[in-house]
């Protein structure tokens, strides 16, 4: 069986279109937080989502050691946000730039995300260069938001209604 090259895999994972997510941490190994894309349900009892995340982020070791996460779904208008995440910016400059709070374990959620998942970190598998984060969700926030930021071909995209006027009251959320 020949291997698939590296370079390979990247090209034609970029025809794969996902969802743009802020993770982020706080506790007593410090705050921290990245841009991330491979992040999906595992399953709804218990409510559980699965993380992916590079060892060598300079997130990896405050997400790990204060064991909660928080995945904050990001909108188009968060497109800065997540360039800015998805950087080398100290943390303390990715915080700032946006208005944060918090739910049950103290990660920082995105005071206007679509979404918020806040979670601890049930088990950890390692995979190649990543970790697999498997967290149970203890608590949920929704907002109004009608589209979500999208990752494909390398690109930002949209995906929905970027006008909330334009999407009707059937798709208004209750805060949870």
């Amino acid at each position: 069986m020949q291997d698939v090259a590296p370079q390979d895999y990247r090209d034609t994972m970029a025809c794969v279109g996902a969802a743009v997510n802020i993770v982020t941490t706080d506790g007593s190994a410090g705050h921290a937080g990245f841009t991330a894309s491979a992040i999906c349900s595992v399953t709804d009892d218990p409510p559980t989502l699965l993380i992916c995340i590079n060892r060598g982020s300079s997130a990896y070791s405050s997400v790990t050691r204060n064991e909660v996460v928080c995945v904050n779904v990001l909108s188009a208008r968060h497109e800065p946000l997540s360039r800015l995440f998805g950087g080398k910016v100290p943390a303390e400059e990715r915080f700032a730039a946006a208005a944060w709070s918090t739910l049950v374990t103290g990660a920082p959620v995105l005071a206007d995300c679509s979404a918020a998942f806040d979670c601890r970190i049930a088990d950890i598998v390692n995979v190649g260069t990543h970790d697999v984060l498997f967290c149970r969700v203890v608590a949920l926030q929704r907002s109004g938001c009608t589209d979500n930021l999208i990752y494909f071909g390398r690109a930002y995209h949209t995906v929905g209604v970027t006008d909330p006027a334009e999407a009707g009251p059937e798709s208004a959320l209750d805060a949870s």
